[in-house]
């Protein structure tokens, strides 16, 4: 859903001159700068994939829930996809990558959430690979793009809540579109913060170039 939301952003956006979505399956999307690269298995991708190079950034927006999962598993699917997907894509100096982390997520990697601690070493080792510069996006509750086809089918019976969400405690929710636009932003002109929490999100969103 997120990595949907972002792709239509950066396609609206005129500082982007090319997109490359890289995901299982095909987005569904025509443009014309957008080129698609289907790879099933991330684990898959080996260190400097000529598809992935000569980019500027990254915006790593793939994840699982961990409701109902062993610790093993969603380590696998979110740490282990994501270090291989970096790994894939670097080492490259020039790039930013940003990933989409989680609200919550613990960078201690000692707390007694399971989903927080994995979500905290995968920010973590991140940070400690070559690129330009690494963000970790920790986002709330978002609001989808109009336009967007892959949505969670429990969004349709808590989307009617937002406007009471935004009034009650504004600082956990945003559009769909901010984000990308936060994104672009930070991978762009750069942030003085590497951990981007709801509101470093709106204020970057606020600077966008479109």
């Amino acid at each position: 859903m997120v990595g949907e939301g972002v792709l239509l952003e950066c396609l609206d956006n005129r500082v982007i001159d090319e997109v490359l979505s890289v995901s299982r399956k095909p987005s569904g999307i025509t443009h014309p700068n957008l080129n698609e690269y289907i790879v099933t298995d991330f684990l898959s991708l080996k260190e400097n994939d000529d598809r992935l190079r000569g980019y500027d950034a990254c915006f790593f927006c793939a994840g699982v829930s961990s409701v109902g999962m062993k610790e093993d598993d969603y380590r696998r699917i979110t740490y282990d996809t994501t270090m291989n997907f970096a790994r894939a894509v670097g080492p490259n100096p020039r790039m930013s990558f940003v990933y989409v982390s989680g609200s919550g997520t613990d960078s201690t990697e000692k707390g007694k959430v399971m989903w927080a601690r994995v979500k905290g070493k995968t920010e973590n080792d991140l940070m400690k690979l070559p690129f330009k510069q690494v963000f970790a996006f920790r986002p709330g509750f978002m609001k989808i793009t109009k336009g967007q086809k892959h949505i969670p089918g429990f969004y349709k019976y808590v989307s009617w809540l937002f406007p009471f969400i935004k009034l009650m405690v504004p600082n956990i929710i945003f559009t769909m579109s901010q984000i990308g636009k936060a994104m672009i932003s930070a991978a762009h002109d750069g942030y003085e913060k590497n951990v981007i929490e709801v509101k470093d999100i709106k204020i970057l969103a606020d600077r966008a170039v479109n």
